[in-house]
């Protein structure tokens, strides 16, 4: 379809929000099965319930603007879920896939609060008040899961880092008395 106007661009935008919205409705419980730390786990279930009713307020949206929520499929998020649970399969170790989940998690809010702010913006130029209000909070939803993420993340990742630098050390040590043993 060819967008020839502003509001058809916002039309086109939202759908893309939309399908990016219940694509990840679909997977977060699968993250949340896959994540091990307990805070991951709620954070994830919390922001599942979230999307949900964000979900419902875009419905809302699409009222007010008399349009189908439906139509389009949103191929930015699916690349990032792809990408997400490609780790799910492949991170054996649980901490190091709390990391991945955790990036690749706050790599589709990063998406969603890009998208938003754009929605918003157009929402405000075309006067929409009560469309601009609905897109704000989920906005600002948006980007206090990803604060919330980043704090678990500080945790994580420290755990992560230092158990792959403990076993760095058992494999050198491990590797030179293989070594040593050859040599005598």
């Amino acid at each position: 379809m060819a967008i020839r106007t502003a509001n058809e661009l916002f039309i086109d935008q939202l759908k893309d929000t939309y399908s990016a919205e219940k694509q990840a409705v679909r997977v977060y419980p699968r993250f949340a099965k896959a994540a091990t730390s307990p805070e991951l786990k709620d954070a994830l279930q919390t922001h599942l319930e979230e999307t949900t009713k964000q979900v419902e307020r875009l419905d809302q949206v699409f009222e007010v603007l008399e349009k189908r929520s439906t139509g389009k499929t949103c191929e930015g998020m699916k690349a990032l879920i792809e990408e997400a649970l490609q780790h799910i399969e492949e991170v054996e170790d649980e901490v190091v896939l709390d990391s991945a989940l955790i990036a690749a998690a706050q790599k589709m809010e990063y998406y969603e609060i890009a998208s938003y702010g754009t929605l918003v913006a157009f929402a405000q130029i075309i006067g929409q008040e009560d469309i601009e209000e609905l897109l704000s909070e989920t906005l600002e939803e948006e980007k206090a899961t990803d604060q919330k993420l980043t704090g678990i993340s500080e945790a994580v990742n420290q755990q992560a880092i230092s158990q792959s630098a403990e076993q760095s050390q058992e494999n050198e040590e491990q590797a030179s008395k293989r070594k040593n043993k050859r040599a005598a």
